[in-house]
C-alpha cells in the first residue's frame, strides 16, 4: 500500500495511533511521522565516518528500544533514518555537495568522496542488520496484513 501524504501530520500521534502509520516504500514519511521524527533526527548525521558510527549505533539503538517496548512504527521508522543515512552519504559520496543534476538538469560526472562513501558504508551495515532482522519482517508483515 502506498504511503499517505494526505494524512494530517502536523495532529498524529503516530505511537497513539499505529494504525494510520503505512510502511510505503524505502524512506517514505522519514521526515513527518511524529513523534518519532522528533526523537531520532536529531541523532542522525553522516559528515565523517566517525559522525556515521555514533548516528547509526545511535539510532540502531533507538531501533532495538522500539523493538524491545513492541513499536513496530517506531522500529520501521528508525529503519528508515538508517537507509536514508546511507543514501545520503552516498549521494554526497558521488556528487560533491549532494547536488546529482547540473543547472540543466543533466546528470553530473560523479567525484567520489572516500570519507562519504565510508560513511554510507556505516549506515548501510546498521540498515541491512534492520531490514534482514526476522522479528522485524513478521512484524512489518503484521502491521501491513491489519492496517495496510
Amino acid at each position: 500500500m502506498a504511503f499517505d501524504y494526505d494524512l494530517d501530520f502536523d495532529t498524529i500521534d503516530f505511537r497513539e495511533q499505529p494504525e494510520l502509520y503505512i510502511v510505503g516504500r524505502g524512506e517514505q514519511g522519514v521526515l513527518m511521522v511524529e513523534p518519532y521524527k522528533s526523537e531520532i533526527l536529531p541523532n542522525w548525521r553522516f559528515k565523517t565516518p566517525d559522525i556515521a558510527k555514533e548516528s547509526s549505533d545511535k539510532i540502531y539503538q533507538m531501533y532495538l528500544d522500539y523493538k524491545e517496548a513492541g513499536d513496530f512504527v517506531g522500529m520501521d521508522m528508525a529503519r528508515k533514518y538508517l537507509q536514508m543515512g546511507y543514501t545520503r552519504a552516498r549521494r554526497y559520496a558521488n556528487y560533491k555537495g549532494g547536488r546529482k543534476y547540473d543547472e540543466n538538469g543533466e546528470v553530473k560526472e560523479r567525484q567520489i568522496d572516500e570519507e562519504k562513501a565510508e560513511s554510507a558504508a556505516i549506515f548501510e551495515e546498521k540498515w541491512i542488520i534492520v531490514r534482514e532482522d526476522e522479528e522485524y519482517l513478521q512484524m512489518k508483515k503484521e502491521h501491513q496484513k491489519k492496517y495496510g
